[in-house]
């Protein structure tokens, strides 16, 4: 049987992707809460600094510009994108942590990682996209979070307008999720999910 390239993810990963106030955030934590031994999510690296509350090597994989580049020139990302000046990127290690304890991994990433895992012959992957149920909805739950200046608020509303409308239109998602109602929308993801990790272990069982 012929060696598989190191940067091989052989286990589907399921990718969660949609603007900024789509609620990702909060359905992601409760999937991952209900379901410990069976969804693990990928710590991704970052440039940028940490905000209150977060953890290295709990939310993200905090560096800076020089050492997240050697990685990236390293073939360590499966996907690696940058945004408002800041690097973002999955490695193949933070991933196999999830995949080798028989997990199915969960990603969490901009429009631009989606595409590139797309293309990558070296991945599998279950898309998922969750989106807010119009754009004033959107541009509420931006504002309201008060973490970030009004100038970079409308901005992630500008980009988020602009991948919901590519990825609507591209057909680059296996399910659409429309997170109007929090309850129905994760059950929509708990069903999906849970679908997905009784696949992989079925092949798993087969091999």
């Amino acid at each position: 049987m012929p060696t598989l390239p190191s940067k091989t993810i052989t286990t589907p990963l399921l990718v969660i992707f949609g603007p900024s106030g789509a609620g990702k955030s909060t359905l992601l934590s409760r999937l991952l809460n209900n379901h410990p031994k069976i969804f693990g999510f990928s710590v991704s690296h970052t440039t940028r600094p940490p905000r209150p509350g977060e953890t290295n090597g709990k939310h993200y994989h905090f560096t800076n510009r020089t050492n997240f580049e050697a990685l990236r020139a390293q073939n360590h990302f499966i996907e690696s994108v940058e945004f408002a000046g800041n690097l973002y990127g999955t490695s193949v290690g933070a991933v196999r942590d999830v995949t080798d304890s028989r997990r199915v991994c969960i990603l969490d990433i901009e429009l631009m990682g989606i595409k590139q895992i797309e293309s990558n012959p070296y991945v599998q992957s279950r898309r998922v996209l969750i989106k807010p149920p119009d754009h004033e909805t959107l541009r509420r739950r931006l504002r309201k979070r008060g973490t970030e200046p009004p100038d970079v608020v409308e901005a992630r509303l500008t980009r988020a307008l602009s991948e919901l409308e590519f990825a609507e239109g591209s057909g680059i998602y296996d399910k659409v999720i429309v997170n109007q109602n929090v309850d129905l929308a994760y059950q929509e993801l708990d069903e999906y999910s849970m679908s997905l990790y009784r696949s992989v272990n079925n092949k798993r069982d087969h091999v």
